[in-house]
């Protein structure tokens, strides 16, 4: 998804995965740039599994689909949280081995019951949650998809065209940045 060395000259290409994952430069892509927080992983598993059972990578996905790809916690956070659940008994497992679902317990019930303003919060918080995220990030998907499409499809002077229109964009969006 990325560009290597070749276009650009950055090196968020293929095997890259610096600081925005996934060939995106830093704070960009579907992590963006804020880590969620082990409450907000906590209150996000037990929010999900009020709505209903899911496996570790259920979690993952619904997350992402809940903020449009935006937020996707990773495996090394959702696991360690939902044994720490079922520790606490709040979660139980269903079934073993991959196909391992988790569910709220009676007193999972209760406590999301108890906590729901938290737990709203902590979506509220997610990456990504405002529309003019969503708007953005869809802006830059189809970026994206037309970089691709120059990255294959045209000729050198149409490519060395593209990236004077690109640094004119850059220096425009830094300007954004600056002002109050």
């Amino acid at each position: 998804m990325g560009f290597g060395h070749g276009f650009g000259g950055h090196g968020f290409g293929p095997g890259h995965h610096g600081p925005g994952g996934h060939g995106f430069p830093p704070g960009f892509g579907p992590r963006g740039g804020r880590r969620a927080s082990r409450g907000d992983v906590r209150a996000m598993i037990l929010s999900l599994l009020s709505e209903q059972p899911l496996t570790g990578y259920g979690i993952i996905q619904a997350a992402g689909a809940k903020t449009n790809g935006v937020w996707k916690p990773s495996p090394g956070s959702v696991y360690p949280t939902l044994q720490q659940l079922v520790d606490e008994e709040l979660v139980e497992q269903v079934g073993e081995g991959k196909r391992t679902e988790y569910a709220l317990t009676e007193a999972g019930r209760a406590y999301v019951a108890d906590h729901a303003e938290e737990l709203t919060k902590a979506w509220e918080a997610a990456p990504g949650r405002s529309e003019a995220t969503e708007a953005f990030m869809e802006s830059v998907g189809k970026f994206m998809g037309v970089l691709h499409q120059f990255r294959s499809a045209a000729t050198d002077e149409q490519r060395a065209q593209a990236a004077a229109k690109i640094d004119e964009a850059r220096k425009a969006l830094y300007l954004i940045l600056a002002e109050d």
